[in-house]
């Protein structure tokens, strides 16, 4: 006999009443903290080490954390939790969005390997923005003018190639975006992303970031 079951039959016997406690298994968490693709000092000199340790392993793995506090258990894809984040709690879209964005972001950079954009995507950069220089350009000014902590972006829509930038942890797959698409190229510019290297020179951390873009990835999205 289980001791739970003798406990309560020697009670019962003794005439007394009693309700034992039920245990539950805890609910599994919805989301995990993907690993890097990389070592974390494979973009040096580009970007450090303690800053992929720090950016990684702390502020990443905190929105991982806060995101399964405030949605335990849910079977919904993070993707769908972001396109009505604006039904959410904000602490939802803060962390929802800091979890997709910076898993999104790890991807897009990568250790140097000469990569450049495929054909298509070369091409449809030249017809959008007149040539990959004037592409450029106009990325590096939208990270460079959003105020405070964002990313900028470059995303389909209908269609065609589009930049964009977003506030905090916001992103173009959210209902709540200005200019909503799907993201094939990302960078972050809030200060912990960039602040052990280059202090407050966020120009010099956007002009380091060309040297890093995994040009495959960010090809295979445009094909998608």
């Amino acid at each position: 006999m289980k001791r739970a079951e003798f406990l309560k039959n020697s009670l019962v016997l003794a005439g007394a009443s009693v309700v034992l406690p039920s245990f539950t298994a805890p609910l599994a968490d919805a989301f995990s903290l993907p690993a890097l693709p990389y070592a974390f000092d494979a973009l040096e000199p580009h970007i450090d080490r303690l800053t992929m340790e720090i950016h990684h392993d702390r502020h990443h793995k905190a929105y991982v954390d806060n995101l399964n506090k405030v949605l335990p258990g849910t079977t919904k894809s993070l993707e769908e939790i972001l396109a009505t984040v604006s039904t959410q709690p904000v602490a939802v879209r803060n962390n929802g969005g800091g979890h997709w964005n910076h898993s999104f972001f790890w991807n897009v950079l990568g250790p140097a390997k000469g990569t450049k954009p495929s054909a298509a995507l070369a091409k449809q950069i030249e017809a959008d923005f007149g040539s990959f220089d004037a592409f450029k350009a106009e990325f590096t000014k939208a990270a460079t003018s959003r105020f405070g902590s964002g990313w900028a972006w470059l995303i389909k829509k209908d269609g065609k190639l589009v930049i964009s930038s977003t506030p905090n942890q916001d992103n173009p797959l959210m209902d709540v975006a200005e200019v909503k698409g799907q993201p094939i190229l990302a960078l972050d510019v809030w200060e912990h992303a960039y602040y052990l290297k280059y202090m407050n020179k966020r120009a010099d951390y956007i002009a380091a970031f060309w040297h890093l873009v995994n040009w495959d990835f960010v090809s295979t999205n445009f094909s998608k």
